[in-house]
């Protein structure tokens, strides 16, 4: 115990910060060694990130999810023929397949905006969170009114594949909703990578990232919000990555919307 006038001893100290964050610390110990329930407590986290990244894909599901509003979609498929493939030859998953960029083609018009939904390194991620977000975004992008191309399902891909479907469809903006790498506290989490003037060959240097989204790290809504903020940025400046800072916090305390996004 402490007097009212002491500090905090360390291990009250950690404890009361582990109570405010799922990181893995003030996990105690048992001997030289972690207690037992911690060790079954790592050995579940680390299994629920390995199916994160092997669980199968299931793109109709979020076909079905994505028609409920009103949204067309194409399926789409990346060089890597397998898992194996996608894990083994990272390049592969970076470019259509032969049959899907001319599946796409001829789909092509002249179009603000497309959405790739990947399966990336954790379907799980995608299953759970892709549909929601882009319902929260789709009232933006319309307050915006942004043509949107239709909704690309794409397997085995990575986050440059984004820039072939945009050019297969005549998008001038690509957004790729994707399955994060799995951590041991965060299996299902979404990232967003937007790309202006999106073509083949570019680096992520070039793009603009929102991670971690999730109902258990950054919420649906606020996701929303960052994305159409760069999307309406990156429309204003004609850019998108390194020399496009993300201010859309800022603009959200102070109530703004850049005169076109609506205040959470």
């Amino acid at each position: 115990m402490t007097g009212p006038d002491e500090p905090p001893r360390p291990a009250t100290r950690f404890a009361d910060l582990a109570r405010l964050t799922p990181a893995r610390i003030a996990l105690g110990r048992s001997g030289s060694s972690l207690p037992t329930s911690e060790l079954l407590r790592f050995g579940l986290a680390h299994a629920q990130a390995r199916d994160a990244v092997h669980a199968a894909f299931r793109p109709e599901q979020i076909a079905d999810e994505l028609a409920t509003l009103g949204l067309e979609t194409r399926m789409a498929h990346s060089a890597a023929r397998s898992r194996e493939d996608y894990l083994r030859r990272p390049d592969l998953g970076r470019g259509l397949s032969p049959e899907s960029e001319a599946a796409l083609a001829e789909s092509r018009g002249s179009f603000d905006i497309a959405i790739v939904v990947a399966d990336g390194l954790s379907s799980t991620a995608v299953q759970q969170n892709a549909a929601p977000l882009i319902a929260a975004l789709l009232p933006f992008l319309q307050r915006q009114k942004l043509t949107l191309a239709p909704i690309v399902i794409a397997q085995q891909a990575r986050v440059a594949l984004g820039d072939e479907v945009a050019v297969a469809l005549g998008a001038r903006m690509v957004v790729v909703l994707i399955g994060e790498r799995p951590g041991l506290s965060s299996p299902d989490s979404l990232g967003a990578y937007l790309t202006f003037a999106p073509r083949r060959g570019l680096t992520d240097a070039a793009r603009n990232c929102v991670s971690n989204i999730r109902p258990g790290g950054l919420g649906f809504q606020h996701a929303a919000f960052k994305l159409a903020w760069l999307v309406d940025q990156g429309f204003r400046r004609g850019l998108t990555g390194v020399d496009l800072k993300d201010d859309s916090d800022a603009a959200l305390e102070a109530g703004e919307g850049s005169g076109v996004l609506p205040a959470l």
